[in-house]
C-alpha cells in the first residue's frame, strides 16, 4: 500500500512538474533553490538581529529600499542569464533553414530575388547578414569562415554531426554545440556562450555589488553589538566570512571575464589554447579575434543587446596575425591601434 502510493505521488509530480523526471533538471532546479535560500538566509539573518538597521529603515527607507532593489534585480538576473540561451548552433541552423524555405516560396512565388530579412534571428557574418538557409548553404558558410580548413570532416562535430563554426565547441553537459562557447556553469544550469555572456557578466557585476553591500551590513552591526550577545555574534561572524570568501571569488571572476571582454576570448580560448585547433601556433600574447579594446566592449555590450542577434566571426587570415603580432610603438599608442 505505502509502496503504490508513493508511486502514485511520484507520477503525480512528474506530471504537474515535469522537470522532476529528469535529473539534470532535477538537480539544476534544487541548486536554483539553494542559492535563492542562501540569498535569504544571509538578508534574513541581518534584519532579524539587527535592531539598528530596522530603525534606519524606518527614519531612512531609501536606503533599505535600495538594498531591496539591488536585492531583486539579483535575482532576476540570475533566472533571467540561466533561462537565456547561449546560442545553440542546432537553432542557428534551424532559423537559416526557415528563413531559406521562406525565401524560395516568395521567390517561386513573385519569379524575383527573395529578401533575406525574414525570420526572427539574423545571423551576422563580420558586419554583413547571411541569407543562404539550407544545410548545404550552412556547410559553405562554415567553409568560409575557415578557409584554412578544406575539409568539412575537421569542421563536423562527432557528436551533434553538424559543421561547427570558428569558436564553437560541443557541451557535454548540454550535449549541444554552442556559438563562441566560454564555459558550462554549474550554478545557472546552462553554458555561458555568445547568447548570454553579456548577462552572465551583469549578474557577477550584480551579484558583487550585493556581496560588498552585505558585507558592509554585517561589518557595521559586528562593530556596534560585539558585546551584546555572543551566541547571535557567531552566528554572523560565520556567515562574514563565507561572504568575504564568495567577494573574493567574485571579485576575480570578475575581473577575469572583464579581461575575456577587453581581449575578444573566451574562457575555454584562453585555458585550452595549446589544444585548439585554429590557435595552434599563434603566440600567446596575440588576440586572434580582437578589433580593439573599443570595439570588442561594442561588440559586447551593444551589439548583442538583442537576443537574436548571432554573430559568426571567421578565423583571421596570416596576414592579420602578423599585423596582430607586431609590438606597439609610440605612434600605434597616439593613433589608438589598441583601441
Amino acid at each position: 500500500m505505502g509502496v503504490s502510493c508513493g508511486s502514485y505521488l511520484r507520477d503525480r509530480c512528474s506530471r504537474l512538474f515535469p522537470f522532476f523526471s529528469d535529473p539534470a533538471l532535477r538537480s539544476a532546479f534544487y541548486l536554483k533553490l539553494a542559492l535563492v535560500l542562501l540569498h535569504i538566509v544571509f538578508v534574513g539573518v541581518l534584519f532579524l538581529f539587527d535592531r539598528d538597521l530596522i530603525e534606519k529603515t524606518k527614519h531612512e527607507p531609501w536606503y533599505t529600499a535600495m538594498y531591496a532593489l539591488l536585492f531583486v534585480a539579483t535575482l532576476i538576473q540570475y533566472f533571467v542569464t540561466a533561462g537565456t540561451s547561449p546560442g545553440y548552433v542546432i537553432d542557428v541552423q534551424k532559423a537559416i533553414d526557415e528563413r531559406d524555405a521562406a525565401a524560395r516560396r516568395k521567390l517561386l512565388a513573385s519569379k524575383q530575388p527573395a529578401s533575406s530579412k525574414n525570420g526572427d534571428v539574423v545571423i551576422t557574418v563580420d558586419g554583413r547578414n547571411n541569407c543562404r538557409g539550407n544545410t548545404t548553404a550552412w556547410t559553405k558558410l562554415v567553409m568560409s569562415l575557415s578557409p584554412q580548413r578544406s575539409s568539412t570532416t575537421s569542421l563536423t562535430c562527432s557528436y551533434c554531426n553538424i559543421p561547427q563554426p570558428p569558436r564553437a565547441k560541443h557541451c557535454h553537459d548540454c550535449n549541444k554545440c554552442v556559438l563562441q562557447f566560454d564555459h558550462h556553469c554549474v550554478w545557472l544550469g546552462t553554458c555561458i556562450g555568445q547568447g548570454n555572456h553579456c548577462r552572465f557578466w551583469w549578474y557577477i557585476c550584480e551579484e558583487t555589488a550585493l556581496t560588498i553591500w552585505t558585507s558592509i551590513l554585517y561589518t557595521g552591526y559586528l562593530k556596534s553589538n560585539i558585546l551584546k550577545a555572543w551566541w547571535a555574534d557567531i552566528i554572523l561572524i560565520i556567515l562574514l566570512v563565507a561572504l568575504s570568501i564568495s567577494l573574493i571569488f567574485l571579485m576575480l571572476l570578475l575581473l577575469f571575464h572583464s579581461y575575456l571582454i577587453m581581449t575578444n576570448q573566451t574562457t575555454y580560448e584562453l585555458v585550452r589554447r595549446r589544444r585548439i585547433v585554429y590557435l595552434r601556433g599563434i603566440p600567446e600574447r596575440v588576440y586572434p579575434f580582437s578589433e580593439g579594446v573599443c570595439r570588442n566592449l561594442y561588440l559586447f555590450y551593444c551589439a548583442r543587446s538583442s537576443s537574436s542577434m548571432y554573430r559568426l566571426e571567421r578565423l583571421p587570415t596570416a596576414q592579420e596575425l602578423e599585423d596582430k603580432s607586431r609590438p606597439y610603438t609610440c605612434y600605434d599608442v597616439l593613433s589608438c591601434r589598441c583601441c
